[in-house]
């Protein structure tokens, strides 16, 4: 979750380029810099923690000019947030300046190698390894030595780089994260998004993975990471700039669905091993030794991150063997809930500011918990006062109706249960690997998934016009169902239960008949007996919603071909271990909400009655 700006032109480049980082800041980031080829021939870097404000203070007392530059907006994956972390870095002589979104995966190595060939490293980032890197290859022409770089870095990435002794040019590369090139009168940009550099031009193109760019006062040059020159289509964009930071998209919400992918990489990358199957979780005041010593998890959340709490119950007690307890923010501190040193209380919130879950924070803490968050902002209160914090890169969102926020809740509870399971030594080396390769599937699942959009469409059109609707699910399934009726209600206005499955004789099948849609969560994972028992029984439980003539919608795994000849539509995904399977079952479930809003004319982004965050009782 960061941005990336560069300009090459005969204007100041400074005042550009810290325009478009603003224009970036609802990604999110926690520092921020900016490097400058300047008029005496020196690279000009400036950097500051926090927000863009902090560095345009250091651009006031220590102002750096000239008519190239990068820039970038920082959220911390290795190394804590910080002036020296941030962004862009340089290489030991000074002269090769570099600024990175992504993820350096054996980055560890490359330091070594690079340390013991004499390579002196100033910070924890992984991105300082590519800046060294294009020194060691450097020979008087960037982008021949920035080609040799990236073929030894294994991971994600989008970067550019400059160089004080191959001026006036900009090599920018792409593996992973989005990367737009601007094409200007005589003046030529980069940026994560097009948001950044709308207001300079409206002709760009985007770059593919494999791609890299040559930015000159002369123009933009295209090749792979082999040299092959290539070509891109530009693209006329006529987005308004509130359309721009939508990008593209009718709205926000819609835009945040199609995010999901990016954001539960971004979660995911720099926390788990894939080679080793470990799991690193930084910035912690909680040692290992008193994460093996907890017997007790409590989670406390609210709304929609009460349903992803639910769904971490079930991989904690899963994978780390813990007994979990999860409660309601607002109900917590009102029961004198017994809680001790040797309780772990999660707190989990995406604004880090909701009262509830705050005023449970500090009961729990008064009672001598140890308290660990989940949330999206970086130095939000509940971040500050807890022991530590699993950040979920989701960035900015700003649809009332959680989406993306959800599924890297999801993502990051997955990592802690793993990272419980692996300290408490109930999940060994070839279950942890497992466990980790699965997750970082997870993202391109998410993707097939999000392919089949006209599919949501097509419900939405015979649905939007009924008053009820009933979701089901049986084990970690039930809190999607939960959550999925919970998207419908917020969204179109339609009233809608989630229930367990197992429940339906205890009440709700005096609710069925022929005007009621019932959506049934109803997937397997492969080679699991109990997966196969909770599938059997939820297929019984199709069948007592047909034999009442309701109308079933049913979340089925791939190839399952057993429910479709009982249900009325099927909704196939792809398959994944059951653990998993809620990251992937919500997004279905969240675009047939979203159509069935849309069709009845509802307000999307900002429901009625409802506030992004609840920042009072």
């Amino acid at each position: 979750m960061c941005g990336i700006v560069g300009y090459v032109g005969p204007q100041r480049a400074v005042p550009i380029i810290v325009d478009g980082l603003k224009r970036l800041e609802y990604r999110g980031y926690d520092s921020a810099g900016i490097a400058v080829y300047c008029d005496d021939k020196t690279l000009g870097i400036r950097r500051a923690s926090g927000k863009l404000r902090n560095l345009e203070d250091v651009l006031r007392l220590d102002p750096v000019d000239g008519n190239y530059g990068i820039g970038h907006t920082r959220w911390a994956t290795h190394g804590r947030p910080s002036e020296e972390n941030a962004h862009p870095h340089r290489d030991c002589t000074g002269d090769i300046v570099v600024v990175h979104n992504g993820i350096v995966e054996n980055f560890l190595q490359l330091k070594e190698q690079l340390q013991n060939e004499g390579h002196v490293f100033k910070t924890e980032t992984d991105t300082e390894v590519i800046a060294h890197l294009v020194e060691k290859y450097f020979e008087g022409n960037l982008e021949q030595a920035v080609r040799l770089a990236v073929t030894q870095i294994r991971g994600v990435f989008a970067m550019a780089v400059l160089s004080r002794r191959d001026p006036v040019k900009i090599v920018v590369a792409r593996e992973g994260p989005p990367v737009v090139i601007g094409l200007g009168q005589g003046e030529y940009f980069v940026a994560s998004d097009v948001p950044a550099i709308l207001s300079h031009t409206r002709d760009m193109f985007f770059l593919a993975d494999g791609d890299m760019a040559v930015l000159t006062a002369d123009g933009v040059q295209l090749s792979d990471f082999k040299g092959r020159p290539i070509n891109r289509q530009v693209q006329h964009v006529l987005w308004d700039p509130i359309m721009a930071e939508k990008g593209g998209y009718k709205h926000f919400m819609l835009k945040e669905i199609f995010e999901q992918p990016r954001a539960v990489r971004d979660t995911t990358l720099g926390r788990v091993g894939q080679e080793s199957g470990r799991i690193f979780l930084d910035e912690m005041d909680i040692t290992a030794k008193q994460f093996a010593q907890f017997r007790e998890v409590k989670i406390i959340a609210c709304g929609t991150s009460w349903h992803a709490a639910l769904a971490g119950k079930f991989m904690i007690e899963k994978l780390a063997r813990m007994p979990v307890e999860v409660d309601y923010g607002s109900e917590f501190r009102y029961r004198d809930p017994i809680v001790s040193s040797d309780v772990l209380t999660v707190v989990i919130s995406q604004s880090g500011e909701t009262a509830d879950t705050l005023a449970a924070q500090r009961e729990a803490k008064l009672k001598g918990s140890k308290t660990l968050a989940i949330c999206n902002v970086v130095g939000s209160m509940i971040t500050r006062e807890a022991s530590g914090a699993i950040y979920t890169h989701a960035g900015p969102e700003i649809g009332v109706a959680s989406t993306k926020a959800f599924t890297c809740q999801l993502t990051a509870l997955a990592i802690l249960a793993a990272h419980l399971g692996q300290i408490r030594g109930v999940m060994g080396e070839e279950a942890s690997r497992e466990f980790v390769q699965e997750l970082v599937r997870i993202p391109g699942k998410l993707e097939t998934i999000l392919s089949h959009d006209a599919q949501y469409e097509e419900l939405a059109r015979k649905f939007f016009r009924v008053t009820d609707f009933l979701y089901l699910g049986r084990g970690i399934h039930f809190p999607i169902a939960l959550e999925g009726a919970l998207k419908l209600k917020e969204i179109s206005y339609i009233h809608a239960e989630g229930y367990p499955a197992g429940e339906m004789k205890h009440g709700p099948n005096a609710l069925i008949d022929e005007n009621l849609p019932v959506v049934v969560l109803a997937t397997r994972e492969a080679g699991s007996a109990e997966s196969h028992t909770l599938w059997e029984k939820t297929l019984s439980n199709i069948q007592e919603v047909k034999a009442r003539e309701g109308k079933v919608v049913a979340i089925v795994t791939e190839g399952d071909t057993e429910v479709r000849k009982v249900a009325d539509e099927v909704i196939e995904i792809p398959a994944a271990p059951d653990l998993l399977s809620p990251i992937l079952e919500i997004v279905p479930l969240q675009l047939l909400a979203y159509h069935i809003a849309v069709r009845r004319g509802c307000d999307v982004d900002q429901p009625r009655n409802l506030a992004k965050s609840v920042t009072v009782e």
